[in-house]
């Protein structure tokens, strides 16, 4: 029997959702978790791979196990010995043809920037130090829906078998004078892809790339074209749909 669970993840003190020989992940911990709990070995998949430092509000897992479980009673148990940083939202039994990642539709990610010093936002939003002109960067991000192959944003030597992505939504949006968000929808990112996204359109809104310059950084396809990759402390996954 298949399970899918909704979890909230700070990612602050973990090396991403993907287990890691070398750091604590999300994925270990939620793994352990549902291991204790139902008392046998169980593994989970997870709709998409957050680097270190990255936050989820939304992330789905799927786990296989062959107990008629009480999702609800399930799901309260195994958020008791969750670490504060980890936040069940549901589990549901799903039809075993149902995957965590490869059943999703779409993903949408926020990136979030701030223009002025503020202490409560350090730790998920990034304080640009430049002035950026957000109707431009708007005019860039309506650009990426024009095109589906983005390996110009795609992390430097990635396992990713396609660089294709099918973009739906990109656009800024400002939640008070001094604090703006990214929303990105696509049906699949490459790895880094959001952060050099955004990189790129920061560029942008500093002048330092036209319009021009910015469908040719797409064109041409290269990493070394596009801009830096933004801190992770600041990327959100949103939302999934299936």
């Amino acid at each position: 029997m298949r399970y899918f669970i909704t979890l909230s993840y700070d990612g602050t003190p973990f090396h991403g959702w993907q287990i890691q020989p070398n750091g604590i992940s999300v994925q270990e911990v939620l793994q352990k978790g549902l291991s204790t709990i139902l008392r046998k070995d169980i593994e989970v998949v997870g709709a998409g791979r957050t680097d270190t430092g990255v936050h989820a509000r939304t992330m789905v897992a799927h786990f296989d196990c062959d107990l008629q479980l009480d999702c609800p009673q399930t799901a309260y148990r195994l958020n008791r010995i969750m670490p504060p940083t980890i936040a069940i939202r549901k589990m549901e039994r799903v039809s075993d043809d149902m995957h965590a990642r490869f059943s999703a539709k779409s993903r949408t990610y926020h990136y979030y920037v701030h223009t002025e010093k503020d202490p409560f936002l350090r730790h998920y939003s990034y304080r640009t130090p430049y002035a950026l002109d957000f109707d431009m960067m708007n005019k860039a991000a309506e650009i990426l829906m024009e095109y589906e192959d983005f390996g110009a944003f795609c992390k430097s030597n990635s396992d990713a078998k396609t660089t294709i992505c099918h973009v739906t939504a990109a656009r800024w949006h400002q939640v008070s004078e001094t604090s703006w968000y990214f929303e990105i929808t696509a049906n699949r990112f490459l790895r880094n892809m959001v952060r050099a996204v955004v990189g790129t359109l920061v560029d942008v809104g500093r002048g330092r790339l036209t319009l021009d310059g910015f469908r040719r950084v797409i064109e041409e396809g290269k990493r070394t074209g596009a801009g830096e990759s933004m801190p992770g402390n600041a990327l959100f996954l949103e939302k999934i749909e299936y």
